[in-house]
Parts: C-alpha cells; sequence; structure tokens
C-alpha cells in the first residue's frame, strides 16, 4: 500500500479529476483545479470529455507549477472573438456584467450571438462560406459550420505533449468513432496522444468536424456519454480511489416557466448524463465485490485453495473504496440556453470564481475525503445536496 500523503490525504492509490463537457462553462472546472492545486491535492489521474478533455490537456500537458498559468491563458484566449472591434474592452465587459442578472442575460447573449457570427480566438472560426446547403458534399473533416484547425495551433502552443506521453499523469479522453458509433477512450498508457485526440473528444457535431485519426473520424465524446466517470471507476485492477467529479450540467432543476428555460432544462437533463445513475450502479456492484470479499475471507484455506468456484470469486470479489466527491456547476439566474458557447470574459470569471468557491467549500471538511470504511466501500459527497439537507432538516 502506498504511503499517507503529506497533505494529510488517506493512502488512496488513485485521485483523479474527472471533467465532463459542457462549452464555455469549463471554466468551472478550472477554478476546481485551482483549488485542488491551492490545497496540494496530488492527482495522478485525469480523465475528460468535450471542455473537459482540453481542460486535461492543459493540466497534463505542463509541468505542476505552470499548469494554472496556462489554465489561464487557454481561457482568457478563447474567450475573445477572431475580429478585435467585436470585442468590448474588458473593463467595459465587466461593468456590464456587474450591474444586475438583467445586464448579465444581455451580455450572455450577445457573446453568445457573437460566438456564432465570429467564432473564438484560437478555438473555431465560421466556414466561409457556410455549408447551408444539405446536398453539396465535401470531405468528412469539413462537415461543420466551423473551423478549429485554430484549435490545434492553441493546444500544441500551450501543451507538452512529450510530457503528456511521459505519463506522469494517467490521461483518458473520450470520443465517439462517426463510422461505426462505438465510444473509445484515447489514453495514454495504450497510445501516443496528439492534438488531434482531444480535438476529436470535443468536436461536438454540426458546430465541428468530425476529427481524423488514423484513417477514422471521431466526434465529441458527449454524444453517447458526457461524463468519464465510468470508465475512472471500472479501471482494472481495482484501487483505492478518490475521484472529483466535476459535472457542467445539472440533472436536478426547477421546472422550466419559459421556452428559453425549457431549452435550457432539456440541455441539463440530456448532458448530465445520469451521473447519479454512474454512482448508484457502480454502489451495488461494489457492494457484491465486498460481500464476497467478506465472505471468502470465512472459508477455509484448504476449500480456498483447491475450489474453482473460490478462484473465480476472488476475482471479482475486492476490498478496495471509492470516495466520489461531486462537485456541480450551479445556474445562476441569468444562465439561459445559450450559456454553453457565451464565451465572454466576465462570465468565464465568474464561472471560474464559482468552481473554486465550491472546492474550497467542499475541501473545509476533511471528513468528505476520508477513506470509506472497508464494510461499506463507497461514498459519495456533494457539498450543494448536504447543504440541501441541512436546510430540510435532514
Amino acid at each position: 500500500m502506498p504511503k499517507a500523503d503529506p497533505t494529510g490525504l488517506p493512502p488512496y492509490e488513485t485521485i483523479a479529476l474527472v471533467l465532463q463537457g459542457g462549452g464555455a462553462l469549463g471554466a468551472y472546472q478550472a477554478g476546481v483545479f485551482e483549488g485542488l492545486q491551492e490545497a496540494g491535492i496530488p492527482l495522478n489521474r485525469l480523465a475528460g470529455i468535450s471542455i473537459g478533455a482540453l481542460n486535461t490537456a492543459i493540466i497534463a500537458g505542463n509541468a505542476p507549477e505552470h499548469r494554472l498559468d496556462r489554465l489561464r491563458e487557454f481561457w482568457e484566449t478563447i474567450c475573445q472573438p477572431n475580429t478585435p472591434f467585436m470585442a468590448l474592452s474588458p473593463f467595459v465587459e465587466q461593468s456590464i456584467f456587474n450591474v444586475n442578472d438583467a445586464t448579465r442575460q444581455f451580455l450572455g447573449h450577445l457573446n453568445a450571438s457573437r460566438a456564432i457570427l465570429d467564432g473564438q480566438r484560437g478555438f473555431f472560426r465560421p466556414r466561409i462560406p457556410a455549408p447551408v446547403l444539405p446536398n453539396v458534399h465535401c470531405e468528412p473533416g469539413q462537415a461543420s459550420y466551423y473551423d478549429i484547425s485554430d484549435l490545434k495551433i492553441t493546444l500544441e502552443r500551450l501543451c507538452d505533449f512529450d510530457r503528456i506521453n511521459r505519463c506522469e499523469l494517467h490521461v483518458s479522453v473520450g470520443a465517439v468513432n462517426v463510422r461505426n458509433g462505438n465510444f473509445v477512450y484515447f489514453d495514454n498508457r495504450e497510445m501516443t496522444l496528439r492534438a488531434e485526440h482531444f480535438m476529436a473528444s470535443g468536436a461536438l457535431p454540426p458546430a465541428f468536424p468530425p476529427v481524423e485519426i488514423e484513417g477514422e473520424y471521431y466526434w465529441d465524446g458527449g454524444l453517447v456519454s458526457n461524463t468519464p466517470l465510468a470508465h475512472v471507476l471500472q479501471e482494472r485492477p481495482m484501487k483505492d480511489t478518490l475521484a472529483f467529479q466535476v459535472d457542467l450540467w445539472s440533472a436536478r432543476g426547477a421546472p422550466p416557466t419559459n421556452m428559453s428555460e425549457v431549452s435550457d432544462r432539456m440541455q441539463d437533463i440530456r448532458y448530465s448524463s445520469r451521473t447519479r445513475f454512474v454512482t448508484d450502479h457502480f454502489r451495488q456492484s461494489l457492494e457484491l465485490r465486498h460481500l464476497m470479499w467478506r465472505m471468502l475471507q470465512d472459508i477455509p484455506e484448504d476449500v480456498r485453495s483447491h475450489a474453482d468456484y473460490v478462484k473465480l470469486a476472488e476475482e471479482l470479489s475486492t476490498a478496495k473504496c471509492y470516495n466520489v466527491v461531486h462537485l456541480i456547476f450551479r445556474n445562476q439566474p441569468y444562465d439561459l440556453h445559450y450559456k454553453d458557447h457565451q464565451f465572454g470574459l466576465a462570465s468565464m470569471r465568474e464561472h471560474w470564481r464559482h468552481g473554486l468557491t465550491d472546492i474550497r467549500n467542499t475541501l473545509k471538511d476533511p471528513a468528505r475525503l476520508a477513506m470509506p470504511d472497508r464494510n461499506i466501500g463507497f461514498v459519495t459527497h456533494d457539498v450543494h445536496r448536504e447543504e440541501l439537507e441541512k436546510r430540510m432538516g435532514r
């Protein structure tokens, strides 16, 4: 077993950061990472999908002391338009944002419209002419409304892919094979990762084109599953694991009262990817594995050494423990259905601040990071849910 970490953490074998997709909301994940680095949490596992994959690339592709600066540079870059005259000055944008929720909604609508018309610097730009005619054929890599070749330049400027492929951190990002519809993970322990693998994970159609890798085309992994949590939990061999699962879409929310809220709620439900279902299913599976392990302790050694069923049971059983800490972006009153593509500097900084605040509040209670009881094996924590239950007197 590994030794306990100097930060006071129990001796987890895997400490993972698991990042969901969600476009412009991904700045919340950057805030969470800042809080983890601030607390000295020693991550050794990263998994992401879509914008989570791009954040993963920046974190894994830099030395620890440069990761936060590169993340900030990435977000400060992609939250600006391609055409300079279409941008508000940072001071004016922040001033409008600070007035009230109504002006924040106006600013969000402005930034989302600007992203559609002009794209985002270092990320994507509109194809000219736009592919609006349905029967005009082109190469698969050009079948989209936007060109993402600028993203390759940005990633190669900000990331050291040699460092990623040295496997200092275990990295995997999810994508979908366009030809057969299969979900795949690009893993630095199984292949050499390049910018294209991370771009493929974020290539959401029809806005972005599929990315070609070794003769196959890949789209955004969020088309099948928007969170890589199950991938991390199901890895073999099983290990004592602490996973920080950072979601950008909340499965819980109020019933909508207008059509804009309907669109927003649909997106939340669609892209939340049933994180609760994944954790509940894994908990049930782990309970059975733990029960099997405990029963095996009562079987005499002479039986264990000869019975084939015991050998099979030993392969299926485990005493490993899992702690999943959920951090879920909560919609603000000014967040509407275009929240995932309102790439504005002010809203980005606000999302980042919320992520940093949430992880700081989570880490205030050391019990949330404690190793689960070996007789239980699995626990989850969500600071927002715990606070809600406390207010309701549960």
